[in-house]
């Protein structure tokens, strides 16, 4: 990239086309936005696809972020004909921009249509990727494709660079993971977490951050309780709820014998994590958080008809190439945290297993020690921000 400097005329802007798919994309994206902003010598603006934060930011986003935020192959079908609507009209949007760079951030099944149809059109902008596509899960295929059209990844787990390395991906770089710069909320303070065995016990219920997650498990975690709470008399039940569905969370568990403390807000949702002594949560990034916060924790998940119907279909070609889907699992590469999927998520299978975890057991102590090597595998050896050391690495591709 040139930057052509006239007599009497200010620097030409940089001009940065973001687009994301859904709110963790929209976060990622708002701090990326703003350590660009530090760190570049000379104004920017930005163009593309964002939420809230990306607008605090000063994008303004040319379509609502909620059209093509939906997970699960179900929820996409339903909405199809909009989200395709969307990527043409925000490759569009790219290719009328003409940006210095293009970066796309998670939410591959959008973001990755609209960086292919872009690099057709417009080879020359360069294309950044924040957060790798699960290949080293699902797909490995997809790391050499992305090759084609992506020219730095931004990875969030120490190991995704080597994997892509390994199955053939474009240039990848760990730039560490967003709860890196909120582990000191995470991490209770001496005499916020109460030791095990004084006092009553503290759990959290965490059924997912989309209707679809909580919709499946919310019923299965109701009756868990019902079978747990006699175990552990004054047991104090969280239930941390995101905003659209804390309404609907609440109206739900109302009828529940031991209804849970809904918790609204991110600062609220950090200090029943430091007080916590155990959680019962759906598959996802907060597995990460709850290690970050040295909770013991049970997994569970369940697959809409399609992924249930390749489940099936593993049995005779193996599709998936871990041993589990849970994060801390992976990176530590041993199984520690227990998950259980589908039919598994009932009340005989998961009480014996919370039950432990909320007592001084082998099974609590394993955790918690393996979360504390999970932190120093998860830290920027540098001691830079995950935005920090994202935005050096776009700064960087720009430069050459």
């Amino acid at each position: 990239m040139s930057t052509e400097v006239m007599a009497g005329n200010p620097v030409r802007p940089l001009k940065v086309f973001l687009v994301s798919g859904e709110e963790s994309g929209d976060s990622l994206g708002a701090n990326l936005m703003g350590s660009l902003k530090l760190l570049h010598d000379g104004p920017i603006v930005f163009e593309g696809v964002g939420g809230e934060r990306m607008a605090r930011q000063g994008l303004e986003s040319i379509f609502p972020l909620s059209d093509i935020a939906v997970m699960g192959l179900t929820a996409v079908l339903k909405r199809l004909p909009t989200i395709v609507r969307r990527v043409y009209q925000a490759v569009d949007a790219a290719i009328a921009a003409n940006p210095d760079v293009l970066i796309i951030i998670d939410s591959p099944d959008f973001t990755h249509n609209v960086a292919k149809r872009v690099r057709k059109r417009a080879p020359h902008i360069p294309i950044v990727d924040y957060v790798s596509p699960s290949v080293w899960a699902w797909r490995p295929g997809r790391a050499k494709k992305m090759s084609v059209y992506v020219d730095r990844l931004l990875a969030l787990l120490p190991f995704e660079p080597a994997a892509h390395k390994r199955l053939g991906g474009p240039p990848t770089f760990y730039v560490g993971h967003p709860l890196i710069e909120k582990a000191a909320l995470l991490r209770p303070a001496a005499g916020e977490r109460k030791p095990v065995g004084e006092g009553a016990p503290v759990l959290l219920l965490l059924p997912g951050s989309r209707r679809s997650e909580v919709d499946a498990l919310l019923d299965d975690f109701g009756q868990i309780l019902l079978q747990l709470a006699p175990l552990h008399p004054g047991l104090e039940v969280l239930l941390p709820a995101v905003p659209h569905l804390a309404d609907r969370i609440t109206e739900r568990v109302a009828g529940w014998p031991l209804p849970p403390q809904i918790i609204r807000g991110e600062a609220e949702k950090f200090a029943a994590f430091r007080r916590a002594h155990a959680a019962l949560a759906a598959s996802g990034t907060v597995s990460l958080e709850l290690a970050a916060s040295g909770v013991p924790m049970a997994i569970c998940y369940r697959l809409d008809w399609f992924y249930r119907r390749l489940k099936q279909l593993h049995k005779i070609m193996p599709i998936a190439s871990v041993s589990s889907m849970v994060l801390p699992n992976i990176i530590l590469e041993r199984n520690v945290v227990p998950e259980f999927l589908d039919e598994e998520v009932n009340p005989e299978s998961l009480v014996p297993v919370i039950s432990r975890l909320l007592t001084d057991t082998p099974e609590r102590r394993t955790q918690v020690d393996a979360f504390t090597a999970l932190d120093s595998m998860m830290r920027l050896p540098d001691g830079r921000s995950q935005s920090e050391a994202a935005a050096r690495i776009v700064l960087d591709l720009l430069k050459q």
